[in-house]
């Protein structure tokens, strides 16, 4: 009968242990082990992001496909990167439908190599987001998206299409981006993300279209100094520009498609040659006289009234490759 006291006996203190792990080691004055909570394994909701402690700006620019960004802003892209500073070119969609010839998963996958190569030329990074071109849409989801894509980069400066354009895409960046430019620093908006303390500066890139309001110049940037460099990037992306895109048609032979990259080049020159000459007081405004009337090539930013609004000594700290 004692045996078999001492048998239930011990079966009892075995199940106490065995439902309090380390007990044994506690009795013995042993720490437990360390292992994760529940807490600890929640992301910490609607804390402030840490900024990157090297001093160097950080800009993202959003294009609709792969090739607006370089198109609108790589030559100052370039200018920030030869520089130092951290830039970030970012597709808002994958351009499946881009070509004459080709589309889908095919056409999304070689187009995002040719927007890595442009980075690769212009110094900076590139990012493709998942939506179909032609689909993109102003919904809740993409405006998560780009205040995501912002507050990651922990972007200074942002720079998108204006929401009036040609392309829906185009336009829709716009709207999103504006979207953005205040729910960036809203703790529980998308509070998984660490929001941004200070609002960037959110800008526009050139075009031509007058209504409902005509593009306003307010930065204008000489890219003398990197114009090789986004020429160089832009005929890279051949299936943009040297097949011409959506509307074709795709060079036949090896000569004619040389012929293509020439001409492509030639063509861009002369678009960035024809900014700087539609905004050549903009460009004696800031460079003085003498240098403003030497600058061959150009891009030009219009400030969003949405975010941060820069004055003149700021403007020069965000496009530090302005003379003082």
């Amino acid at each position: 009968m004692r045996t078999r006291h001492c048998y239930l006996l011990g079966m009892v203190w075995g199940i106490v242990l065995a439902g309090a792990p380390g007990m044994a080691g506690r009795a013995a004055g042993a720490e437990p082990a360390a292992g994760p909570t529940k807490a600890s394994r929640q992301p910490r909701l609607g804390v402030p992001a840490k900024r990157p402690a090297d001093g160097k700006l950080r800009i993202v620019v959003f294009g609709a496909h792969p090739d607006d960004a370089e198109i609108r802003a790589g030559g100052t892209a370039a200018l920030w990167a030869a520089r130092g500073h951290h830039v970030l070119l970012v597709s808002v969609t994958n351009g499946d439908v881009g070509h004459s010839q080709v589309f889908g998963p095919a056409l999304a996958a070689r187009r995002k190599a040719e927007a890595e190569a442009a980075a690769k030329i212009l110094g900076t990074a590139s990012r493709i987001l998942d939506v179909h071109d032609g689909e993109l849409e102003p919904t809740l989801d993409n405006r998560r998206k780009i205040t995501r894509a912002i507050r990651d980069w922990s972007a200074d400066v942002v720079i998108g299409h204006r929401p009036n354009d040609y392309h829906p895409d185009h336009r829709y960046v716009g709207v999103l981006m504006q979207d953005s430019a205040y729910m960036v620093t809203v703790p529980f908006f998308c509070p998984e993300t660490p929001y941004l303390t200070a609002n960037p500066a959110f800008l526009y890139s050139y075009d031509g279209f007058e209504r409902p309001n005509p593009f306003r110049p307010d930065v204008v940037v000489a890219i003398d100094e990197a114009i090789d460099k986004k020429v160089e990037a832009l005929v890279g992306m051949e299936s943009q520009f040297v097949e011409g895109g959506a509307n074709g048609p795709v060079p036949k032979t090896d000569a004619e498609r040389a012929e293509r990259r020439v001409l492509v080049a030639e063509g861009f020159r002369s678009r960035f040659a024809s900014i700087a000459n539609r905004y050549r007081g903009k460009l004696i405004e800031l460079y003085g006289e003498e240098q403003g009337k030497q600058v061959r090539y150009a891009e030009a930013f219009e400030i969003c009234e949405y975010g941060r609004r820069p004055n003149r000594d700021e403007l020069r700290r965000l496009f530090p490759f302005l003379p003082k």
